[in-house]
């Protein structure tokens, strides 16, 4: 089943949440003229508290998504709240894996998503944050962290639930091997995945290819993909007007830059001009919708998405993971650009059996 997240709504309370898969999901499954249409819910963690708290509620949000033809397979527990304050940047990054507020909110998002899981899946996903940015983190902080998926992981017990743990870059867990290297031996690959996404695999400049082969060789499955695209300039110096339309200030938009055979590092796009070389080609972690390219001289990075989706094993859930149509210059309609983005997955990326 193809999802799309819903942390692109801003909405952080139960009402609110329902008043906006009326206002957009319901549209968007009927445009696509499905009996029913996969949501990855995004729920701050009041929200989750207050549905894990109190059963008649769960049941009562299960109702109202059964209601509109809306199915759930995945939640997207990165962000804690406040995703669409004026200014986000950092913040999404907290409370780290070392705090237990962070344990308790994804403990309840377990407890939420058992509640509304599908009829028909084979297990829900959960995806979170690499651990933390990457400063400060020390030794002690691996092993707090360790002991916390620990804690999820004995909440979890026979339910049909896994955690997909996100590499992004800048974090401690800042590209997909850095992932491998730190889930092997540490937690229970049983409960605990990997969340790859596109978008943060191309910034990172790794080759999809030889990173399906290297996931394939390790313990760690991939329990969740987010489909998304980033955005690519081949020469920076001369995009530097249409780059700057991209440098808004509510997310954090980091930078590599392939030159030399190294790959350099910015954390954001304004910061790239003075400390990146510039000789080489950048990505950019700004998440550009699927089905639409920017114009010259700047690209998307969707062939990264579509080898990812040709070789990858099994049948993950997959999240259409747009979550910066509110910052993007000219974004349109936001029902018609959801559809086009679904429809745009459900042609690329669908394997038999999974479907919009």
């Amino acid at each position: 089943m193809i999802s799309y997240c819903t942390n692109v709504h801003p909405a952080e309370d139960v009402d609110g949440i329902v008043a906006q898969l009326e206002r957009y999901a319901l549209p968007v499954r009927e445009r696509l003229g499905a009996d029913r249409l996969g949501v990855g819910l995004w729920l701050s963690a009041p929200v989750a508290r207050g549905l894990a708290d109190d059963a008649d509620a769960r049941k009562a949000f299960r109702a109202e998504l059964d209601a509109r033809g809306l199915s759930v397979y995945t939640l997207n527990a990165f962000p804690y709240g406040g995703f669409h304050d004026e200014v986000v940047k950092h913040a999404v990054y907290r409370p780290e894996w070392t705090n237990s507020d962070r344990v308790a909110y994804t403990i309840d998002c377990v407890t939420v998503l058992s509640e509304l899981l599908a009829d028909d899946a084979s297990y829900g996903s959960i995806s979170t944050l690499p651990l933390a940015w990457r400063e400060p983190w020390s030794e002690h902080d691996d092993r707090r962290a360790a002991e916390a998926f620990g804690e999820v992981v004995r909440a979890i017990g026979d339910r049909p639930i896994k955690l997909a743990v996100e590499p992004e870059p800048g974090c401690v867990l800042d590209t997909v091997a850095d992932a491998l290297d730190w889930l092997s031996g540490r937690v229970d690959p049983e409960y605990v995945g990997l969340c790859l996404d596109t978008c943060h695999l191309a910034v990172s400049f790794a080759d999809p290819a030889e990173t399906l082969a290297a996931i394939a060789k390790s313990d760690v499955d991939i329990v969740k993909v987010q489909a998304s695209a980033a955005l690519h300039v081949e020469k920076p110096a001369e995009a530097r007007a249409a780059l700057a339309a991209f440098a808004e200030p509510r997310y954090l938009h980091q930078v590599r830059e392939l030159s030399g055979g190294v790959v350099h590092k910015a954390d954001d796009l304004p910061e790239a001009w003075t400390e990146l070389p510039g000789e080489g080609p950048w990505r950019v972690h700004f998440h550009l919708p699927l089905h639409q390219a920017p114009a010259a001289p700047l690209s998307a990075t969707t062939d990264v998405l579509r080898t990812v989706a040709a070789g990858l094993p099994g049948e993950p859930h997959i999240e259409v993971e747009t979550y910066t149509w509110s910052v993007l210059p000219d974004a349109g309609d936001l029902v018609g650009g959801i559809a086009a983005e679904l429809e745009w997955a459900q042609a690329n990326l669908a394997k038999e059996g999974i479907s919009a």
